[in-house]
């Protein structure tokens, strides 16, 4: 049975998938630079959306938005007559060392989604639970159908 041949170290250039990642970011970078200029890069401070989910349940719907790592006191809920706005600040912490990579977003962000018309904005209620707001919108009780009686 033959050995595979060895070849002294260094003789291939070791890849470094981390790199390759810092390099492609970078050149996404200053694509969205050049594309869209004073535009704020992934990570930076600035208002952004969390990810949300909207669910049409029989007697509600729920808006569960994603927010780790935010206090309750850090969020704000607001509601009108047609609209949600959820609103607050995650703010950067203080690393030690250099940062070889950011992914998760700081700064101020900002959700809106619309109401239906069927909603009950007088008893709306939220809560945070691991790190994730659910906003809870009943429905408002449907109209039943009644007679109405013709008059001469």
């Amino acid at each position: 049975m033959t050995q595979p041949a060895r070849r002294a170290r260094g003789s291939l250039p070791v890849w470094d998938p981390f790199r390759e990642l810092e390099d492609l970011h970078t050149r996404m970078d200053r694509l969205m630079q050049s594309a869209f200029p004073g535009g704020a890069e992934l990570g930076a401070a600035g208002a952004w959306a969390p990810p949300a989910d909207i669910a049409d349940t029989e007697d509600a719907y729920l808006v569960e938005l994603e927010l780790p790592g935010v206090d309750k006191d850090e969020i704000t809920v607001e509601v009108t007559e047609s609209e949600i706005d959820v609103h607050g600040e995650i703010k950067e912490k203080e690393r030690a060392g250099v940062v070889r990579r950011r992914a998760r977003h700081v700064g101020e962000f900002d959700y809106r989604t619309s109401l239906p018309p069927n909603s009950d904005t007088a008893h709306i209620s939220a809560e945070l639970t691991n790190g994730v707001l659910t906003v809870r919108v009943p429905k408002a009780e449907k109209a039943t159908p009644h007679r109405i009686e013709i008059t001469d």
